[in-house]
């Protein structure tokens, strides 16, 4: 600690925005973490024991209102709705046959979810890609003062250069400690929105070839 607030000390203008700029992207990664980590666990044990009570039901209605009381995240909810949906009449969504018009809004609602599920992954890219070099960019600049610092001194004595050096090297270790929980969230919560995704379009091609099969 005592070696950050020496490095804020002497930063300039620009060294103390890349601090800033670290803390931002690490206080939106944490939050992002600890959200999209609630949330996909619940999505993942929702869609489990929600299907399941989906397609222990007698029907389709009975069904849809057994989900409610497990699909919390609305992650089955919105396919099941969306086949219960009617097309406005004369719109070119009529044209099509009852099975492609089923088809496409299936196709809609589960990418609508998908989307849901994704949320944040973006972040967690970009803060994984950028951070190191905004703590390296920071590094830099630290040192190029700091060389600034001794040349105007006229002496380069090793206790001279060690300081100002090491505290400059601080962001690259800041850089870094941002970037690897996101990387590692990143990559941890992709395999958990495959999975989800892959239950989801077992799902909706089980529902459309029921309904194709048996219609209500």
């Amino acid at each position: 600690m005592q070696g950050l607030a020496t490095y804020w000390q002497q930063a300039d203008a620009v060294g103390r925005a890349v601090a800033l700029m670290l803390l931002l992207m690490s206080i939106g990664t944490w939050a992002v973490i600890f959200w999209k980590a609630w949330m996909l666990t619940r999505a993942r044990r929702d869609l489990a024991v929600g299907s399941a009570a989906f397609w222990r039901a007698a029907d389709l209605a009975s069904a849809h209102s057994a989900l409610r009381n497990f699909d919390r995240d609305g992650v089955l909810l919105p396919l099941v709705e969306t086949v219960q949906a009617t097309e406005a009449p004369g719109t070119l969504a009529t044209r099509a046959l009852p099975e492609a018009q089923l088809t496409r809004r299936l196709r809609d609602s589960l990418h609508g979810v998908l989307a849901r599920l994704q949320a944040g992954q973006v972040l967690l890219a970009s803060v994984g890609a950028v951070s190191p070099f905004v703590g390296l960019f920071g590094t830099v600049w630290g040192v190029f003062h700091a060389m600034q610092a001794i040349s105007q001194s006229g002496s380069a004595a090793l206790d001279q250069v060690a300081g100002p050096v090491g505290e400059a090297l601080i962001m690259t270790a800041a850089g870094l400690a941002v970037a690897i929980p996101a990387v590692l969230a990143y990559n941890l919560f992709g395999k958990l929105i495959a999975a989800c995704e892959a239950d989801l379009e077992g799902f909706a091609l089980d529902l459309r070839d029921t309904l194709l099969a048996r219609p209500d």
